[in-house]
């Protein structure tokens, strides 16, 4: 009995791609949502990319037209299936939940934040390029390089 509840609850990917139903509709709606727009732009880019290659080939107007039409219109649906499979869709829904719980700093500390992580870098950079001229330097008059 608990093996058909445990296979009922871990439905395949494939079997889930080919159904129509939006699983637990009402939570992880933001994530959700957001994380089906970003598989969505992909696709878009993607079939933008190729559709740009396609178009200069030897394969006519109409094939570079098809070919990302059909790959796009099955992007959107996977990408909407995605986030409906049980096993993703209950790890963005832990993920809204715990992004709930995050306390978001104010402005004031954002910019004190912001403004520490800019320094840190710059100093960074400055020390490293720094250090690059020094040890060049060096080996240059020890004649290791030239």
């Amino acid at each position: 009995m608990s093996r058909d509840i445990a296979a009922s609850n871990n439905s395949p990917l494939t079997r889930e791609l080919f159904s129509a139903g939006v699983y637990k509709a009402n939570q992880g709606r933001i994530v959700r949502q957001l994380t089906c727009l970003a598989i969505w732009i992909i696709v878009g880019l993607a079939c933008w990319a190729l559709y740009s290659s396609l178009r200069g080939s030897s394969l006519g107007s109409t094939a570079a037209s098809v070919i990302p039409a059909v790959l796009i219109a099955i992007g959107v649906w996977t990408g909407f299936r995605v986030v409906n499979w049980p096993r993703f869709a209950d790890f963005l829904i832990a993920v809204e939940a715990e992004m709930n719980k995050v306390t978001w700093p104010g402005k004031d500390e954002l910019v004190r934040a912001a403004f520490v992580v800019i320094f840190t870098i710059f100093f960074l950079a400055v020390s490293l390029f720094l250090f690059d001229i020094i040890w060049q330097q060096v080996f240059s008059t020890l004649g290791v390089t030239m």
